[in-house]
C-alpha cells in the first residue's frame, strides 16, 4: 500500500479537526448566535478576512461546529476554517460585540462588522459598530470580562 505524504498530513489533521469541528455543542462550550441554526446568518466567516466584506455562504460548503452550521463561499474557505475555526469564528459567539461590552446578549447582522487585531467582531447595527469604534480598547476589555458570565446566564 502506497501512502503519500499528503495522505499522512491529512490523517494527522483529521483526528484533531474532526474532534473539534464535528462534535456537537457540549455544556460549558461557547454558545453561537445562529438564527435558524446558521452561524452568521449563513455568511462565510473566512471571507471577512480574505475579502474584507460579508459574502453569503453556499449550501454545498457547510459544516457543523459548536452546535451551529457554518457556510462558506468556497471549498478552500471551508478548509481554512476547518484547520483553525477559532481564528475565523466571530468573537462572543457572533453576538453583538457592543452589547456584550454592556453585559447583554443581542443579535448581530452580517453587514455590521470589524476585523480588529485579527479577530472578527459583529454588531447589531452599523450604529453599534460606530459606537464601539469610539473606544475599542475599553469596549473590548468590558466585553471580554462580560462574555463568560453573560453567556453562562443565558
Amino acid at each position: 500500500m502506497l501512502v503519500t505524504r499528503r495522505a499522512l498530513v491529512a490523517a494527522a489533521f483529521a483526528l484533531p479537526v474532526g474532534g473539534t469541528v464535528l462534535r456537537p455543542a457540549l455544556a460549558g462550550e461557547t454558545a453561537i448566535f445562529a438564527p435558524g441554526g446558521a452561524a452568521i446568518s449563513g455568511y462565510d466567516p473566512v471571507a471577512y478576512f480574505t475579502e474584507g466584506r460579508p459574502v453569503p455562504g453556499q449550501a454545498n460548503h457547510a459544516l457543523m461546529w459548536r452546535g451551529a452550521t457554518w457556510f462558506f463561499d468556497t471549498a478552500a474557505a471551508m478548509e481554512t476554517f476547518e484547520m483553525n475555526p477559532a481564528a475565523y469564528a466571530p468573537q462572543y459567539g457572533g453576538y453583538c460585540a457592543y452589547s456584550m461590552s454592556m453585559g447583554a446578549l443581542s443579535p448581530s447582522v452580517p453587514e455590521a462588522f470589524t476585523v480588529y487585531r485579527g479577530r472578527l467582531y459583529l454588531y447589531s447595527s452599523v450604529n453599534a459598530r460606530a459606537t464601539w469604534s469610539g473606544d475599542i480598547s475599553g469596549n473590548l476589555a468590558r466585553a471580554d470580562a462580560n462574555w463568560p458570565t453573560t453567556i453562562a446566564g443565558q
